[in-house]
């Protein structure tokens, strides 16, 4: 008991003599992707979004009740409506771009999932390597953003690579972006190989081809599997419902579609879905599609 009260009496009469007391143990906290925003195209940064961003807490993802799961694919961890994490969630304001950037290497895939508050969704998502050296990117269109939110696989072998993601839209029509990074397996992503083996046999579209595929009403949801045998791989994959009602449109290219393969949930709310595959390369460059229900 004396030897306390000597210690508090120093500690009172030496600023610095905190340094020979007990100090409560720091919690370290890894964090395996740094997100970094940069101009909206009117010379000004954009800020972070606050607390109170519509986007980012009241959103139409916090505002969803429960959905039925896959079974049986192993992939239950895949970013939907009602498992994003509503804080992971970030602005992208109209004209303005944001990247994520991986620090650690041994991170082979993330997890894409772009949705706004009911109004048109205009993005381009592009997959960095090094400087100048972009071996995937994709153009994204949905009609409404709410209802049909973007979900998408994307590799990222080699390690050291980043995420970008530029809203074409207007300043009216912002999007609220989320890229959660599979570190060795932790988010239960899966590699495209396991996917494989879990769906149907992959249908070979030739250069300039076009593969349609229909879906009952009680189809809530469809995943789309699309790779090549090492080749490049370009192509536009659009979701209809209706004669020429497009819906969502995806256009994609890929530097190696072995070893980045390109994988895609679609949400298909109501009658009357259509997916159509088409093979935007020449004649030399067919790729391997696989197209079926996941909820």
């Amino acid at each position: 008991m004396k030897i306390y009260c000597h210690l508090v009496a120093l500690a009172a009469f030496f600023p610095n003599a905190a340094a020979f007391l007990v100090q409560a143990p720091s919690t370290a906290k890894t964090v395996s992707m740094n997100s970094f925003t940069y101009g909206n195209g009117d010379g000004n940064t954009a800020t972070a979004p606050s607390a109170m961003d519509p986007l980012v807490t009241g959103g139409p993802s916090s505002a969803r009740g429960p959905t039925s799961r896959p079974e049986g694919n192993g992939d239950g961890a895949l970013i939907d409506r009602t498992t994003v994490d509503t804080s992971s969630l970030v602005a992208v304001q109209g004209d303005s771009l944001r990247t994520w950037a991986f620090t650690t290497p041994t991170i082979e895939r993330v997890q894409v999932f772009l949705e706004t508050d009911g109004r048109p969704l205009n993005a381009n998502v592009e997959l960095w390597q090094g400087p100048d050296n972009t071996p995937q990117k994709m153009g994204v269109y949905i009609e409404d953003g709410s209802q049909r939110p973007f979900r998408a696989v994307i590799e990222t072998p080699r390690g050291y690579n980043a995420i970008a993601v530029r809203n074409t839209g207007q300043m009216e029509f912002p999007l609220a972006a989320s890229v959660v990074a599979d570190d060795e397996g932790s988010a239960g992503v899966g590699s495209i190989e396991e996917r494989l083996s879990g769906m149907a046999e992959p249908k070979t579209l030739q250069g300039g081809a076009v593969r349609t595929y229909a879906f009952d009403p009680y189809v809530e949801s469809v995943q789309v599997l699309l790779k090549t045998d090492g080749r490049p791989l370009n192509s536009r994959i659009e979701l209809l419902q209706g004669p020429n009602n497009l819906k969502q449109v995806i256009e994609v290219y890929t530097e190696d579609g072995m070893e980045r393969p390109f994988f895609l949930v679609f949400e298909t709310p109501g009658t009357g879905n259509v997916v159509r595959i088409v093979n935007t390369a020449t004649l030399e460059y067919p790729l391997s599609a696989v197209v079926e229900p996941y909820i």
